[in-house]
């Protein structure tokens, strides 16, 4: 799946009430998301690994969507001017 593709799907399927949620309430909820990603990285399986991953990647498109940005040009800086 392509970037814009996954912000599309996010969007289809929690758009609306992301939006409702807001921009504060998403950040929260990724910074949880990136928690459990940190604890499945260190004591855990490889498929919670997998799954809190896909969490992040899915929570960090909803925000995407919220500020109007696409995660193609977010990541773009990384092909064109690495930090």
């Amino acid at each position: 799946m392509e970037l814009a593709e996954l912000q599309d799907l996010m969007d289809r399927l929690y758009g609306e009430a992301d939006r409702e949620r807001g921009v504060p309430a998403t950040v929260a909820w990724l910074c949880e998301e990136l928690g459990e990603l940190a604890q499945a990285v260190r004591k855990g399986t490889h498929d919670q690994q997998v799954h809190e991953l896909g969490d992040v990647l899915a929570w960090l498109a909803s925000l995407a969507n919220q500020v109007g940005i696409s995660l193609d040009e977010a990541v773009g800086r990384y092909v064109t001017d690495p930090p």
